[in-house]
This record gives C-alpha cells, sequence and structure tokens, in this order.
C-alpha cells in the first residue's frame, strides 16, 4: 500500500509499505477520507514524545471494509481502542482506560496509507448518501461533543441561556461550537486571530466570529472551551470566564502556562481536562452528523496524500483558511 510516513523533525515520506496484517477481531478499512489533526502537526514538529519516528501518522479517517461478512460496508473509524474491562471502561470512561491506545501512535500505525486496520467494534456505519468526506470529520467533532457534554454537567443553568466562548477556529473549534449548538446554545462567540481562517469562517459559517484583540474585559462567558491549548489561550479563558463559569480545556498546544489559579479559586470557576470522547460519545456524534443537526459540515478542503507534506507546511505558515485539510490517499 502506499502510506504518508512521519520519518523525523518536518518531514514526510511518500512509500511503499505492506498491508496491514489483521487480528481476528479487527476489520480491514481501505481509507477514503483522512484528516490532519493538531496533533499530527506536533508529531510533525517534533514536539510530541508519543510519536516517534518513523510512524505512520493520521487518525481522523473514513473509508470502505475490504473483505470479510462486512465488504463494501461504508464507515468512519473511531481511532480509540479501549481493553473493556477496567474500572474506567466499566463506569463508561472507555477514554480513560489506562490501555487506551489510537492509530497514530505506537503500537497502531495510522490512517495517512491506503488501509488501516481497526477492531470492528471501532466502526460507524455511513449511510450511502452521506459523503466518506465528512464522515471522517466524526472524530475531531466528537472530541467538542465530549467537552461540551461534560460542561453541561457542571454547569449552573441551562446551556439554552448560557453565554458561550469558543477559542480557536480550528476544527476542534468549530466542532465545539456546533455541538454547543446541537445541544441548545444560541450565544455562541469564537476566537480566531488568523485573518485568512477567521475571515472564511465568517463567510462560511453563522457563528460570530471575532479577533481575540476585540474581545472586550467587560464580557464574560458562563462556558469557555480552549480548543488551543497554549498558555495564551488559557489565560484569555480565565480572564473571560464569568464567576461560577466553566472552562473545558481541550487543546494540547503546550503543557504550561497561562493559568490564573487564584481567580479560578476566588470565583470558584471550574476547569476541567477533556480528551478525545467515549464510544458512546463517538456514535452520537455521528448520528447527529448523519441526522443533520451539525450543520452541513462543508468547512474542509480536499488534497491526495501525496502531497500531504505541503499540507502539514502550509498549515504551519498559517496559509490555510479552512478549519480541515482532509486527504485522499
Amino acid at each position: 500500500m502506499k502510506a504518508l510516513v512521519y520519518t523525523g523533525v518536518e518531514t514526510l515520506a511518500y512509500r511503499d509499505l505492506p498491508n496491514p496484517t489483521l487480528r481476528a477481531d479487527q476489520v480491514l478499512v481501505k481509507i477514503d477520507s483522512v484528516g490532519i489533526c493538531g496533533s499530527d502537526m506536533h508529531a510533525f514538529l517534533g514536539h510530541d514524545e508519543r510519536r516517534p519516528a518513523p510512524l505512520i501518522l493520521g487518525h481522523e479517517a473514513a473509508g470502505v471494509i475490504v473483505g470479510g461478512a462486512s465488504e463494501g460496508l461504508r464507515v468512519t473509524i473511531n481511532p480509540l481502542t479501549s481493553c473493556g474491562r477496567c474500572r474506567a471502561c466499566g463506569a463508561g470512561r472507555d477514554n480513560l482506560c489506562p490501555d487506551r491506545q489510537i492509530i497514530s501512535m505506537p503500537p497502531r500505525e495510522g490512517g495517512f496509507a491506503q488501509f488501516v486496520a481497526i477492531p470492528t467494534a471501532n466502526t460507524v456505519a455511513v449511510p450511502k448518501a452521506f459523503s466518506l468526506e465528512k464522515a471522517s470529520l466524526a472524530e475531531p467533532l466528537a472530541c467538542g461533543w465530549h467537552a461540551v457534554r461534560l460542561a453541561q454537567e457542571v454547569l449552573d443553568h441551562r446551556l439554552q441561556v448560557a453565554r458561550c466562548l469558543v477559542i480557536g477556529g480550528g476544527a476542534i473549534g468549530v466542532g465545539a461550537a456546533l455541538a454547543l449548538r446541537a445541544m441548545g446554545g444560541s450565544d455562541i462567540t469564537v476566537l480566531e486571530p488568523n485573518e485568512v481562517r477567521r475571515d472564511y469562517l465568517l463567510q462560511n459559517t453563522d457563528f460570530h466570529v471575532i479577533d481575540p484583540a476585540l474581545l472586550s474585559s467587560d464580557q464574560l462567558f458562563d462556558i469557555v472551551i480552549d480548543g488551543v491549548g497554549y498558555a495564551q489561550t488559557r489565560a484569555t479563558a480565565c480572564a473571560a470566564v464569568r464567576p461560577g463559569g466553566v472552562i473545558a480545556h481541550i487543546g494540547l498546544g503546550s503543557a504550561e502556562g497561562g493559568m490564573d489559579i487564584r481567580r479560578l479559586t476566588l470565583q470558584e470557576i471550574s476547569f476541567f481536562g477533556t480528551y478525545t470522547y467515549t464510544a458512546q460519545d463517538f456514535r452520537e456524534t455521528a448520528n447527529a452528523m448523519f441526522e443533520g443537526l451539525l450543520g452541513p459540515l462543508d468547512w474542509y478542503e480536499t488534497r491526495p496524500l501525496e502531497a500531504g507534506l505541503q499540507a502539514f507546511s502550509d498549515i504551519r505558515q498559517g496559509r490555510v483558511s479552512a478549519p480541515k485539510i482532509i486527504l485522499k490517499p
């Protein structure tokens, strides 16, 4: 098979590799569409020790099952596997399983390839009329869905009357904004510093999208979702949340800085980290997509897999307007 392999810092090689070897519980999926995630970019830049080279990155994928009883079934892939036996799995929090694994992280190769092996239980069937390109967005959208679900559990009043702020206009931020709306939120502001992407969002979505520099200090929000995760965005979140409000932190940009612990304490602000999604969250997100509850999902561009290196470079240089680039093997 052809695959785009991370071989070193800022280096990707388009190579011929053997097809994946299947275990008894797995199916082989021929990849149709696979998105570039921020975590892929972190690895590409050498900032993620969990993803050492050489490695096939990519975990936002959809395609068609090849072989076996499900031959020809169109599926979107939940890339996160768990043991199914531990306390976290038993409590329905399988994303916190101590033995969790995700494709694109050793020992599992990722989806920047023509084929990937995945447990049958990690596939969700895609309706025939639904685009596989859009189906590949299920993974980033599920991250926002999970975060909003958790935030609602902490929020001291109904989401329908909450003022909501999403930091970051990439796929994670846009997904969180869409999840907020799908679950009843209506007052939603998205912060995006990149003018190219901000203009794209203003032209292609109906969210209130602004430059962070224009956020007034007297504008306070009930829920703040940080889809970026750098010191500066955490500082923005801490300053923008109202007393008694909630900060949901999804982004993995950097590990340190930005937290105003004194304000969080004195104002009884809830802060929690949120990692990926549960299997139930993923299924609910996929179904919401198929039912049209998350909008037209047309905020992406496609490029061939062999052009992946240029796509990564363009993202790094801020030249990509769409929140998501989807690669096509």
